[in-house]
């Protein structure tokens, strides 16, 4: 079977059978424990795409939120469809401690330049500026995230910071899943490398 069929065989999770709603996330807690026993589920990071929203579990509670942006050409997994992936991932990477608010990085590297942070709504910066940090995103579902032409890691799926700031809270990246940079900090300092990232929508 082709990557580009094995990508449109799997089933999709919805956030309905993820069950992500405050007060009932049992269920995702066990589907990850149950498939991935490897990777603790003390805190697991919750990327709502249909509501544009980034929740932090914590001893499964939701201890935390922040408003983001997923893909603009909406999701999915395929390589080069600047979509943002579905599915259960690691935080493979921590990327750019201490760098200043705004820092703009290039290939994961620190450019030494501060980006202008656009706040008005909608407001473009004309670049796609990863800022401040990253958390590169590993996928662990063969054929949905993880390998071939689907590969999260491989497409370079991060959380980061955005000089848009304005645009957050709708569909604006370019696969990845953007935050306000203050944000992007706050969560950076709360978790660790191999936390769990479970991406959804709701349906």
């Amino acid at each position: 079977m082709s990557a580009d069929n094995q990508v449109y065989n799997q089933p999709v999770p919805t956030f309905e059978q993820a069950q992500v709603q405050d007060g009932n996330i049992a269920g995702l807690l066990r589907d990850l424990q149950g498939r991935f026993p490897n990777y603790s589920t003390e805190q697991v990071v919750v990327i709502d795409a249909s509501n544009q929203k980034l929740l932090l579990i914590e001893k499964g509670q939701v201890t935390h939120r922040w408003v983001i942006s997923t893909a603009e050409a909406g999701l999915g997994s395929r390589k080069g469809s600047n979509q943002t992936p579905l599915g259960a991932h690691r935080l493979a990477q921590k990327i750019g401690d201490g760098a200043p608010l705004g820092t703009v990085f290039k290939a994961r590297q620190n450019t030494g330049r501060i980006a202008k942070i656009l706040t008005a709504p909608g407001a473009r910066s004309g670049e796609d500026n990863v800022t401040t940090r990253i958390m590169w995103l590993d996928g662990l579902e063969p054929g949905l995230n993880k390998g071939d032409m689907v590969d999260s890691y491989q497409r370079f799926i991060y959380i980061h910071g955005t000089d848009e700031e304005g645009r957050l809270g709708a569909p604006a990246s370019h696969g990845c899943i953007r935050m306000r940079n203050q944000d992007v900090i706050d969560l950076y300092d709360r978790v660790r490398e191999d936390t769990l990232v479970f991406i959804a929508e709701r349906r």
